[in-house]
């Protein structure tokens, strides 16, 4: 059955509730209902529950909820070893200021370029109670961990992101025709019109050194910190019953070591899950003959750790459901074919751009919509004659703005969790920054989509 702008329903709704509530999972667990409705009638909730359980069955989403949760249970065994306290000493000298915070948070998401997931949870690990101690509202940080994750990812061609997307592009007869030697010199072409990134990164670094204003709810946060003193606000309270590290005790090595073998096994393994499993039994090696904890202690935090990530892991198994629900409804099959009549070879890039975040927006769902609409949009854009480097550029600028301005993207929610803030307060003062970043990414690929 085709639904048609029926598809449409169930992702306003879910924005529109979102906005006047302000509760992320609460938001996506309605809007999936409705999308049952609108496929099922009254026979909805034995489907709905059915696609929950899809959702959670798949292998994927399966992975990135134990690499979120495991994550958490590192968190606490560097929090309770006081490692975090050897590296809030050495940052306090380095970072004395609000500027100097902000900096070091961009460097630090700067080299870890890894992966997105590993880059925001680690920086935000480290930098949280920097930021907290220089007066650096928590949004503030979320902004900058978020901007320099999945954009810093996209730019650098030796990330997680790059290989899966040189494996997609590498697939289609249209792409291989062109030639290239390799997929990684592919991918480096496409990198310098990759708009949206570059000027994210930019912003950011702008942002960091206090040269972009702060604007709309940025504003209001920074306006709390300096009536207040706060860092963040009552309602993510419930996020910090933990007190931060005092930095008076603990040793580097007990946080550097964990953090940097983290790292090179993400690398040598290309599996963060695989790396983060690895890194809490180097824990339990470092930590219990040294007398940091007990066995119990370890084994306690695994647990305790593990729930601390429960709120994050609620709004991802919602966004699941939701793109469970927009993929059987086939939202990007109907927004494709609606936009086809009014390409040009010169505007192609453009509106891809403009679909892919629409649809990446929506569905929360990055490498999952890039997966769905890739064997499409190429085929398309080589019939229409229309750029392949910019058009390969345009999906993935789409698809940075899609996960980084969503409320309910892993990215965003992430970069939440690592601030330790409500979702929707980072995901309020985020999008005016992520829309001008979009606004100058269109007249980028308008431009470019003329010339070129």
């Amino acid at each position: 059955m085709e639904y048609g702008a029926l598809t449409l329903i169930p992702i306003v709704f879910i924005i529109a509730m979102a906005v006047v509530t302000r509760k992320s999972f609460e938001s996506l667990l309605a809007g999936s209902v409705i999308a049952s409705i609108i496929m099922h009638g009254t026979g909805f909730f034995l489907p709905w529950v059915d696609m929950l359980m899809e959702a959670l069955s798949d292998p994927e989403n399966q992975w990135v909820i134990l690499v979120c949760g495991l994550f958490g249970s590192l968190i606490a065994l560097l929090r309770e070893s006081k490692g975090t306290g050897g590296f809030i000493r050495i940052g306090e000298r380095l970072c004395r200021t609000e500027r100097g915070a902000l900096l070091g948070t961009f460097v630090m998401g700067v080299v870890i370029f890894v992966d997105d997931y590993l880059n925001m949870l680690t920086v935000g690990t480290c930098m949280r109670a920097i930021c907290d101690r220089r007066k650096v509202p928590r949004e503030s940080l979320a902004y900058l961990l978020d901007s320099t994750g999945t954009p810093i990812c996209v730019l650098l061609p030796f990330s997680t992101w790059t290989a899966f997307y040189i494996s997609l592009f590498m697939k289609e007869e249209a792409i291989r025709n062109m030639g290239f030697s390799s997929g990684l010199s592919m991918y480096i072409q496409t990198i310098p019109y990759i708009f949206y990134a570059s000027v994210t990164v930019l912003m950011v670094f702008l942002f960091a050194m206090g040269w972009l204003p702060k604007i709309g709810p940025m504003k209001k946060a920074y306006d709390r910190v300096r009536t207040t003193g706060r860092t963040y606000s009552e309602e993510s309270d419930r996020y910090n019953t933990e007190p931060e590290d005092t930095g008076k005790e603990g040793r580097v090595i007990d946080f550097l070591l964990p953090v940097a073998f983290l790292i090179v096994a993400t690398i040598v393994a290309d599996d963060i899950l695989a790396a983060v499993i690895l890194t809490l039994v180097l824990c339990l090696v470092l930590y219990i003959p040294r007398k940091r904890m007990t066995f119990t202690q370890w084994s306690e935090l695994l647990i305790s750790g593990f729930c601390e990530m429960m709120p994050t892991l609620a709004i991802l198994a919602g966004a699941f459901t939701v793109a469970r629900c927009c993929n059987a409804m086939e939202l990007p099959e109907y927004v494709i074919s609606t936009v086809q009549p009014y390409v040009t070879p010169q505007t192609y890039p453009l509106i891809i751009f403009l679909v892919v975040s629409v649809l990446t927006f929506a569905t929360s769902s990055t490498w999952g919509i890039s997966t769905i609409v890739i064997p499409i949009i190429i085929p398309l854009g080589a019939a229409v004659d229309a750029n392949m480097i910019l058009t390969m550029a345009a999906i993935l600028s789409g698809s940075t703005f899609g996960s980084h301005a969503c409320f309910y993207s892993d990215a965003t929610v992430l970069a939440s969790a690592a601030a330790r803030i409500e979702n929707m307060e980072h995901a309020f003062t985020q999008i005016p920054y992520s829309l001008i970043g979009a606004a100058i990414t269109c007249v980028c690929l308008l431009v470019s989509g003329y010339m070129m």
